[in-house]
């Protein structure tokens, strides 16, 4: 359990650094005009990239090969993303909720979901 907690509290260290980052620059691109599923799709690619470094050697201390562990990762943030686009094409494009609302609650669903998804499957112990 003292382990799922620090491994936990790094996911949050490093999730919330880049989701901060992220949701600002998401509202920025909107105010310059870009849609929130275009800005979406940009800053989801970005963050994948970024925190699989972060998360793989710090958070979850992985120290097998990277290839499988990127690939997994890989997938996992597709399926995220998958999600996240279907959520905003629902709520925003059919039932006209705010898309900064909506996104922010996005972020915080996916995060769980994504820390379940790496500690079990992405990260896994041999």
């Amino acid at each position: 359990m003292k382990k799922t907690l620090g491994q936990l509290f790094r996911y949050g260290v490093v999730g919330l650094t880049s989701n901060l980052i992220g949701y600002f620059l998401y509202l920025g691109l909107n105010q310059l005009g870009v849609g929130p599923k275009a800005a979406m799709s940009l800053l989801y690619a970005i963050g994948v990239a970024q925190t699989f470094i972060f998360n793989k050697k710090w958070t979850f201390g992985h120290q097998q090969n990277s290839g499988p562990a990127l690939f997994r990762y890989c997938a996992a943030y597709g399926f995220g993303y998958l999600i996240n686009l279907t959520v905003l094409i629902i709520a925003v494009d059919r039932w006209a909720w705010p898309h900064q609302w909506v996104q922010g609650a996005m972020i915080l669903c996916l995060a769980i979901f994504l820390f379940l998804i790496q500690k079990f499957w992405v990260f896994r112990p041999p």
